[in-house]
């Protein structure tokens, strides 16, 4: 189903086996949505059908199902963290966007580890830990941010004598101290609070930067199950250290399919800067077959609101910055010509680029975040108990006996 977010309903009924009557049936029961398309036609949710379809295929054939399962198919998991619906993001119940405008990290944090921000001041306490002597001198200066976090995470964890304190309370403040000290790495400033620790060290003379920082980090926090924070809840499972929870989240980031989606959008706004011609960079792209990177996401229908958040508090805060004007350029264009939205990798970007953040501040913003959500999926996976342990299904040479 590779057609875009609405199908025909002739389309509709051939995924899933059924006659055009029958698909009007499931839209009067509630079971596919659907709306004028123009004329007297109707076109139907392609997610809709796509649920349905799963449905009825676990009914007939279960382990097809639990094969499609790791491909954005039947959830494996269950949390109460995160939930994802077509045009919202929520944490805990609450709106993702409206705490990005009206919380700090730590608030956020507070409340996806323990489900109550109000904890704040216990996870979070006035004295800020500092890297030692021995671990800057490792660190240096050249690493690139997210380098550096896989650097550093190791040997703290070799400091902290409590890391292998597995209560939820113990791991949330291994949380907080993992956090504060990643912001400190990358920024070396330390302050009460992480946001204000990366304005000081990256936009020092910026005193507004401080409140947008802590939104993109608040977007960034959890997103159900991506494939960095099942690699942490594998981890996690088996019972290994906050920090290697975090380690673990941050290598599957890496991948060019997850977090270097960022450095992609970075390479294609610079393309279009140095063309000047928006329009021109796109259309040679998809002329390509060339994808556009920042642009549509499978969960998101209507577009990323993460995206639209952070697209719209930076041009709201800095209206005449050059990069906005970029910004909201190519995604003029890129609505126009393909009908897709920006995501939060688009959103960061265009970010770093208003703060003139140096390299790898938006995947650094993006990896500081989303750790949030990663010690938050350690404690849930701690308290069930479970190993993580699927099976595969032998597909190979059969034994000659």
């Amino acid at each position: 189903m590779g057609e875009g977010r609405y199908l025909t309903a002739r389309r509709a009924a051939e995924e899933l086996g059924v006659s055009v009557a029958t698909l009007y049936a499931y839209v009067s029961r509630g079971m596919i949505r659907s709306e004028a398309a123009g004329g007297r036609g109707r076109r139907y949710r392609a997610e809709d059908v796509r649920r349905l379809k799963e449905r009825k295929e676990r009914r007939r054939d279960p382990d097809r199902v639990v094969e499609g399962a790791l491909s954005w198919g039947t959830p494996v998991l269950e949390s109460e963290i995160t939930l994802v619906t077509d045009g919202g993001l929520y944490y805990r119940g609450r709106d993702a966007v409206a705490l990005s405008a009206g919380s700090t990290v730590e608030e956020v944090a507070a409340l996806i580890w323990t489900g109550d921000p109000a904890r704040v001041a216990e996870l979070f306490p006035p004295e800020v830990p500092g890297l030692s002597p021995r671990i800057r001198a490792v660190l240096g200066g050249d690493l690139p941010p997210v380098d550096a976090f896989q650097v550093l995470l190791p040997l703290i964890g070799v400091e902290d004598p409590a890391a292998y304190d597995l209560r939820p309370e113990a791991v949330s403040r291994a949380g907080a101290r993992i956090l504060r000290l990643m912001a400190s790495a990358v920024s070396g400033e330390t302050a009460p609070t992480i946001a204000e620790t990366l304005r000081r060290g990256w936009c020092p003379r910026d005193a507004g930067a401080g409140a947008l920082l802590s939104s993109a980090l608040i977007l960034c926090a959890d997103h159900e199950l991506p494939v960095s924070t099942f690699a942490a809840r594998c981890v996690a499972s088996s019972e290994a250290t906050p920090y290697a929870v975090v380690v673990a989240g941050l290598a599957a980031m890496g991948g060019v399919k997850h977090g270097g989606q960022v450095e992609l959008v970075e390479a294609f706004l610079g393309e279009v800067e140095a063309a000047g011609d928006a329009r021109a960079v796109i259309s040679g792209r998809l002329k390509r077959g060339e994808g556009i990177p920042g642009f549509g996401h499978s969960l998101y229908p209507e577009g990323d609101p993460r995206g639209a958040e952070l697209l719209r508090a930076t041009a709201s805060a800095y209206p005449d910055s050059p990069a906005v004007a970029l910004s909201t350029a190519v995604s003029g264009e890129v609505l126009e010509l393909m009908g897709e939205r920006p995501t939060v990798d688009f959103g960061l970007v265009m970010l770093a680029r208003v703060l003139e953040l140096a390299p790898g501040g938006a995947v650094a913003l993006f990896a500081l975040g989303r750790t949030v959500g990663w010690i938050g999926h350690a404690i849930e996976q701690y308290e069930s108990g479970s190993l993580i342990r699927p099976r595969a299904r032998y597909v190979g040479e059969r034994p000659a006996s």
